[in-house]
């Protein structure tokens, strides 16, 4: 049941990082760096995107994806479409991926390190599932401190999970 259940929280996840970005006003805004703010929403959305697609992806599902991570946080001013773009291909292999994922691979080693460190497989879907919330409230954030809207996107909302749960 595990996997599953972090299978509908990550793909509620992205999800929202896609509602986040649609919330902007336009392209340019992503980028947008204020003061103390060390990543724009664009930046986050690469790195994301990055991340979900070469260790589900790739490392547990053998899609082939190769990850550029210096390209995620050196990129600029990608559209907002192709940033979505690259959250749809990551929300496609999340859901392929974990769907066939059994509980009792859970305690077995991840197919690849995260750093210097060999996790099992449970812990390291329970890393990235956590890690794609912390990144998904600092767009939130950015969004708010760079538009003025504080109006919410519902990125937390239980309704989301049960309909990605259906």
């Amino acid at each position: 049941m595990l996997p599953d259940d972090l299978r509908h929280v990550m793909l509620r996840e992205i999800d929202s990082v896609r509602a986040e970005l649609r919330a902007y006003p336009d392209d340019a805004s992503v980028w947008a760096q204020p003061a103390g703010l060390p990543n724009a929403a664009g930046t986050l959305a690469l790195h994301l995107t990055g991340n979900l697609r070469a260790f589900i992806g790739a490392a547990l599902g053998g899609t082939g994806y190769v990850r550029d991570r210096d390209a995620e946080f050196s990129r600029r001013n990608v559209p907002r479409a192709e940033l979505i773009a690259g959250l749809d291909a990551a929300y496609r292999d999340v859901d392929a991926v974990l769907s066939t994922v059994d509980a009792s691979r859970l305690d077995a080693p991840f197919p690849a390190p995260m750093g210097p460190f060999q996790l099992a497989t449970g812990l390291t879907l329970v890393h990235l599932a956590v890690h794609l919330g912390y990144h998904l409230g600092q767009i939130d954030y950015h969004r708010r401190v760079v538009t003025g809207d504080v109006t919410s996107v519902g990125t937390l909302s239980p309704k989301a999970l049960a309909t990605t749960a259906s």
